[in-house]
């Protein structure tokens, strides 16, 4: 199975840095982690420094065309759209792959693994 996001615009690969964090973003960076440590193939595509990515995607592509930047991040599970316009939930993440809840990383942890950002 794979995942692959299509963030918008941020100061990050993951989003997670500066001085004010969106705790859904750092849940979101952990259930990543805990998705490529159970086999899954996590593909992530910030739109500020990977844009040819999103030309690339002829889905993307036509998405960004029909709904625009706002609908985005684009959350394709295995080629199909799953999500769009909202970062869903670590349950409804670890439901989609059938993982347990109780396998998600520490929530304390960055998503770098230490302190720094990202």
């Amino acid at each position: 199975m794979k995942i692959e996001i299509y963030d918008p615009p941020m100061c990050c690969s993951s989003g997670v840095c500066g001085t004010t964090v969106d705790k859904k973003l750092v849940e979101f960076a952990s259930v990543l982690k805990t998705l490529s440590s159970s086999g899954v193939v996590v593909r992530r595509f910030n739109m500020s420094q990977e844009p040819q990515a999103f030309v690339a995607n002829p889905n993307v592509k036509k998405l960004l065309a029909e709904k625009g930047q706002s609908a985005l991040p684009f959350i394709f599970v295995d080629d199909e759209l799953k999500w769009s316009g909202e970062i869903p939930s670590a349950a409804e993440i670890l439901k989609t792959f059938k993982l347990d809840q109780k396998a998600q990383p520490n929530k304390k942890s960055s998503c770098c693994g230490g302190d720094g950002c990202c």
